[in-house]
């Protein structure tokens, strides 16, 4: 999805003329796994002068597609990022497919993360395969992996078996079509054995058991059935780097893996909510499209990348933009305002890595790269401006990490907010604020990867240079006693003077009581018409602090007798002097600092349930309980081994945190948090930030 180059030899774009001649099929995994080089090893394969990299691939940070032709069929394959900072290019490339294949290292095995990824998948009715690799490495075992798969995956299957000589994989034997030996006869019988379950011959059982021969092309065509519709999952070795394995996982993406008719399409309704329940993935009906991912190319401007659910998206018609995701989320989304504009499709092309090879159409079930699309964003959609429509958009967490930035320099500081504004728009799993009261950028991101990369970009794409820097929580001052002070602003400088004489009570108030203000004045010591504006003088002046530059709250102020003068005396006179006699009063022995309190949910397996709980008493955390969890979210996970711990935590503890659970963890906790309240500041931290 960046500029082309230009390459001479390329084929030309493949131009599906139905949905049943698309496979759209999505690589998932854990970062290391070998997804990319599976991915170029896939691409080479069918792509004339492609070659697989030879060379260690660096981290994924976002999502690669390739559209080629592969026997009858047009494949679009998608690589996702397996770190899971990244996850919101992971959901567009899940959102983007019919099919997936989970790329699993055969020395590494499968962790927790992986396990709800399947769930997932699982959820909505995508069929999956299993693609091993890493089987050149010395504490590889394809045997132990399949039966790993088998535990973790349910109907995992191996279909293939890998030949190995001298630690390398030299080739692989298919179970049902290949010449297996006695090694390979246990696989076998399982492989059998699982695709007579799952077919619809109910003869085949006894056949199989009076050890009648059964028709290879018969159990093929029923295991194709079966993985189409999801129900088994097929087990493929692959050496991406020496390209074993290669042609029969294309022969399963091929001739197994669903037509986008199959697979379920997502909730569709109206602009204002009327459900639109006739939408199928036909290229005559009309247009639903969503914008899956979206980028700013340096050389071609903006590039979103589609999927056509159903209908025909054409070059240079025009198409209803509809973008409403605050209503799926409950809240406004940085970035992402709602809208419904009607926009003119501008030039298509078909994505090959960073190749742009152009199109005049795109039918249903296809993906397409739309250029200069100004008014949609990602996960916006596209529609008949006679019919506009709302996809529902995927789900994804809210960031949770925040870091400030400053801007270098002058020149960057004028170009910041243009390009923030851009990358919101673009990454739906970041968030940007401008705090008022610390006086900060802050960006909410999925983890400090996310960050390093927010940065690249504006670095890179913007010429934006930022730097971070320690995020500061938003605390308050209190009052903790009862005290008394008096203010007095006397000043005569010619002319009219400025006098004005007010005393004061203060007393604390029960947290989350705010400001009272209130009137004892008695003689008219105080004129009426003055009143107001000592509480006025109070108010700003506990708005901008009295100790360390932060909000006073939940305090009462009572004014108990004053002075003025019949010509001196002047509203501006009274506010000064209630804030000196607020100035007067203040001191550490009469105040105190309260820092926000958060209330946190935390889903983590039960294995790192005591890690967690520990980690939370190191940051000063109230473990209110914990229950059995659901982390799918959707009542479907109810077979244990996950808790949600819910716990009080000071917001300061936790600017670190996504990282720091993602490490105690194992990489499977997660967690949702909510600003709760303020609390007193411990002495000694209120103390290192005074004296600091």
């Amino acid at each position: 999805m960046a500029r082309a180059t230009g390459r001479p030899d390329l084929p030309a774009a493949p131009n599906p003329a139905s949905p049943q001649d698309i496979r759209n099929v999505v690589l998932v995994g854990p970062g290391g796994a070998g997804k990319t080089a599976l991915f170029e090893a896939l691409v080479a394969a069918r792509v004339p002068g492609q070659r697989v990299g030879t060379t260690e691939h660096v981290r994924t940070t976002t999502l690669t597609a390739a559209s080629f032709a592969s026997g009858n069929v047009t494949v679009n394959l998608l690589d996702t990022p397996g770190y899971p900072d990244f996850i919101g290019d992971l959901r567009a490339g899940l959102r983007a497919a019919d099919a997936a294949v989970f790329v699993v290292s055969g020395a590494d095995g499968i962790d927790r993360p992986v396990a709800l990824l399947w769930r997932e998948c699982a959820a909505v009715g995508m069929p999956r395969a299993v693609a091993v690799t890493h089987l050149d490495q010395p504490r590889a075992d394809f045997a132990a992996t399949v039966e790993t798969c088998r535990r973790t995956f349910g109907d995992a299957r191996a279909t293939l078996w890998p030949v190995v000589e001298d630690g390398v994989v030299t080739d692989v034997v298919g179970l049902l079509t290949g010449e297996t030996s006695a090694e390979h006869e246990q696989a076998r019988s399982a492989l059998i054995e699982s695709i007579i379950e799952e077919s619809e011959d109910a003869t085949l059982l006894d056949r199989y058991l009076e050890g009648e021969p059964l028709d290879t092309d018969a159990l093929l065509a029923d295991l194709r059935t079966a993985i189409c519709r999801g129900t088994f999952f097929p087990i493929v070795p692959v050496a991406p780097m020496s390209g074993v394995g290669v042609e029969a996982l294309l022969g399963i993406v091929e001739r197994a893996f669903p037509d986008p008719t199959v697979h379920p399409l997502p909730a569709v309704t109206s602009p204002v909510g009327g459900a639109i329940k006739d939408v199928a993935c036909d290229p005559s009906q009309p247009l639903v499209a969503e914008v899956v991912r979206t980028t700013t190319d340096p050389y071609v401007g903006r590039l979103s990348l589609v999927r056509v659910f159903s209908g025909t998206l054409r070059v240079d018609e025009t198409v209803h933009v509809s973008g409403h995701l605050g209503d799926f989320v409950g809240h406004e989304v940085e970035g992402h305002p709602a809208h419904d504009d009607d926009e003119r499709v501008g030039p298509l092309a078909s994505p090959f890595l960073d190749q742009h090879r152009p199109r005049g159409t795109a039918v249903a079930g296809d993906l397409v790269l739309v250029s200069k699309l100004t008014r949609a964003e990602t996960s916006d959609t596209l529609s008949a401006p006679d019919r506009p429509a709302v996809v529902a958009p995927w789900v994804l967490p809210e960031p949770q990490l925040p870091v400030a930035i400053r801007a270098a320099t002058k020149s960057d500081e004028d170009k910041l907010a243009g390009a923030l504004q851009r990358l919101v728009a673009e990454d739906v799993t970041m968030r940007m604020e401008h705090s008022g009261e610390t006086d900060q950028v802050v960006l909410w991101a999925m983890g400090q990867a996310h960050v390093d990369h927010l940065i690249g970009q504006l670095a890179d794409r913007y010429g934006v240079t930022v730097t971070a820097e320690p995020y500061r929580t938003a605390l308050r001052e209190t009052f903790v006693r009862r005290c008394s002070a008096q203010g007095r602003h006397v000043k005569q400088s010619g002319g009219h003077g400025q006098y004005a004489v007010c005393s004061i009570e203060i007393e604390p108030l029960p947290r989350g009581a705010g400001f009272e203000f209130v009137d004892k004045v008695v003689g008219g010591a105080v004129p009426r018409q003055f009143i107001p504006s000592v509480e006025k003088g109070a108010r700003l002046q506990l708005e901008k602090g009295l100790l360390t530059g932060h909000p006073v709250v939940d305090v009462r102020v009572t004014l108990t007798d004053g002075k003025a003068h019949s010509v001196d005396s002047s509203d501006v006179a009274f506010q000064t002097a209630a804030a000196l006699a607020l100035k007067e009063a203040a001191n550490e022995s009469t105040m105190a600092l309260l820092e926000p309190i958060d209330r946190v949910d935390i889903t983590v397996a039960d294995d790192y349930l005591g890690a967690v709980m520990s980690d939370l008493r190191g940051r000063r955390g109230q473990v209110l309980g914990t229950e059995p969890a659901d982390p799918m979210g959707d009542g479907t996970s109810t077979d244990g081994g996950w808790t949600v711990v819910h716990a009080e935590v000071p917001q300061a503890e936790l600017s670190r945190y996504p990282i720091d659970l993602r490490s105690v963890s194992h990489g499977t906790g997660s967690f949702v948090r909510e600003p709760l309240r303020h609390d007193l500041l411990p002495a000694d931290k209120a103390r290192e930030l005074l004296e600091g």
